[in-house]
Formats: C-alpha cells, sequence, structure tokens
C-alpha cells in the first residue's frame, strides 16, 4: 500500500523520528501505526548498537525528590554530545529515570520503552549510567542537589538525635549548604577513620619518593614518625569531608561548622551519616 504524507506526519508527531524513519516504519509494517511506533523503538536498539563505540560522557544528572524529602534519587544518563544532552527529550527521559530510581525501580526495566525511543530519536549511543537513592534512616535530614545544569549531583543524609533539630530550617539549610560543599571539592570519605590504611601507605609512599628526591635522602627515622602523621593528617584534609576548610569561611572545617549548627540546635550532634557525588561522565 502506498504510505501517505499525512501517516507520516502522525508517526512522526508521535515518536519525533526522522521523515525516512516513519516512512520506512510504515512501509515495513503496511501502514499499521502501532506496528510502525514498534519498528521504531526496535530499530532504537539497532542505532545504539551501530554506535557503540562512541564515546558517550556528555549528558544530564537528574535529582527526584518524594514529597516529604525523605527519598531523594540521582540518576546519570549519558549521550555523545551536548546538542543531544539539551533536547527536551533527553531532558524528559533523564528526569524520568530519576523518579525511576526514586520509586525504587530497575530504570532499564521501568522506562524500556522509553529508552528505545530515545535512540531512534537521538541516533545516538545513549547510555543510562547510574543511579543512587536515599532514604531517610533515623532521626535526621537529607539533601540532594544539582550543579552546573546538571554536570554534578550530590545527596548527603545528616544524622542527630534530637528530633526537634532535625524538623528545624536550621538543619536542612546545613544540609544543603554541605551539599555545595561536596559539589565543589569533591571529597572522597566522610571522615579520617574511614580512609583505607592501603590508600594512605600508597599516598605517604609518593610523599616521601618525592622528599627524598628533594633533599637526597629521608630523615632519621624518629623524625620520620612525625613526619608521615604529618603527611596522612594533610592528605585527610584534602580527601575526607567533615576535615575540608568550609567553602562558606575559609576559617572553619566542614566539622567546626556543623558544630556551631549543633549549638544553634540545642546542642544536640550534629553527623554526616553518609554522601553521594556524580560528576558526569567521571
Amino acid at each position: 500500500m502506498a504510505i501517505t504524507i499525512q501517516q507520516i506526519k502522525e508517526l512522526r508527531e508521535a515518536t519525533a523520528a526522522g521523515m525516512g524513519a516513519c516512512k520506512e516504519a510504515l512501509t515495513a509494517t503496511g501502514g499499521n501505526m502501532e506496528e510502525a511506533v514498534k519498528y521504531l523503538r526496535e530499530k532504537g536498539l539497532a542505532v545504539a548498537a551501530k554506535r557503540v563505540d562512541k564515546e558517550s560522557k556528555q549528558g544530564i544528572i537528574a535529582l527526584a525528590e518524594s514529597a516529604d524529602k525523605k527519598v531523594m534519587a540521582l540518576a546519570e544518563i549519558n549521550c555523545e554530545t551536548d546538542f543531544v544532552a539539551k533536547t527536551d527529550a533527553f531532558i524528559k527521559f533523564t528526569g524520568d529515570a530519576a523518579k525511576a530510581a526514586l520509586e525504587g525501580k530497575n530504570i532499564e526495566e521501568a522506562l524500556n520503552d522509553d529508552y528505545k525511543m530515545l535512540l531512534t530519536k537521538t541516533g545516538e549511543n545513549v547510555k543510562i549510567r547510574r543511579s543512587e537513592r536515599y532514604e531517610l534512616t533515623g532521626t535526621g535530614v537529607i539533601s540532594g542537589y544539582i550543579h552546573m545544569g546538571g554536570k554534578i549531583g550530590v545527596l548527603v543524609e545528616l544524622s542527630t538525635p534530637c528530633e526537634k533539630c532535625a524538623d528545624s530550617e536550621e538543619l536542612k539549610e546545613a544540609a544543603h549548604m554541605i551539599c555545595l560543599q561536596i559539589a565543589a571539592n569533591a571529597p572522597k570519605y566522610v571522615k579520617p577513620e574511614d580512609v583505607p590504611q592501603a590508600e594512605i601507605d600508597a599516598e605517604l609512599e609518593i610523599k616521601l619518593n618525592a622528599l627524598k628526591e628533594q633533599k637526597g635522602k629521608l630523615p632519621p627515622e624518629q623524625a620520620l614518625v612525625g613526619i608521615k602523621k604529618g603527611m596522612a593528617a594533610k592528605y585527610c584534609t584534602q580527601i575526607c569531608l567533615v576535615k575540608q576548610d568550609y567553602v562558606a569561611d575559609g576559617d572553619l572545617t566542614v566539622e567546626k561548622y556543623l558544630e556551631g549548627v549543633s549549638k544553634n540546635c540545642g546542642g544536640a550532634p550534629i553527623t554526616v551519616k553518609r554522601f553521594a557525588r556524580m560528576q558526569l561522565g567521571a
């Protein structure tokens, strides 16, 4: 049967696929609109297979949260070009992916048809890269933050034994500020106790080799004990969240900042329970 321009336009409006692809799908399915949509979805997988060798380091990180803000989730979806990342279809899919993660669903399973259609629309190697979901455990607050238009995404959970403090605006603001800290300074761990000894040993080896090259030899073992301790502590101030300089006030560490928030909330201790940081393509 002959495929009309009107049929092609209807399929294009329904799928946002190209005119040529729509005509091909309708021709292959005898003009059956439903089967043509299915054809385009299946073709989307073929597009991905052909472009599997293409790097997908562009994209978006999206945040979704429950109405009571006790559950939050991040999702990262990658594509090949920044142009595609800015399209309405890609932005919507990424937002839907974050919502699926929020609900505890497997993104690939929950959005399988939408994913196939997105491949057809974009013609790029789109990847559902990763997601992270936080649900409040105990008394405290969860906060989420998207930086640089979706280039960086952060989740953090602060814990306190005081229910009044947990419900306060001060703690919510503190959680938001800690999100900004994590986005800006990219810590790897919450506190020094979390750092694997093997990582510290590897860092000390690098530093000591550099010192030996600079001085010609290492100091005596007695002095070396203190030097190693100092090097390890300095390293922890770089990679441990609570030991970092607080971005909003360089005279404070994050630890000291939270102590100040604690005093304003009645003195109950505030701790960083966990955090997640996603950086696009990293």
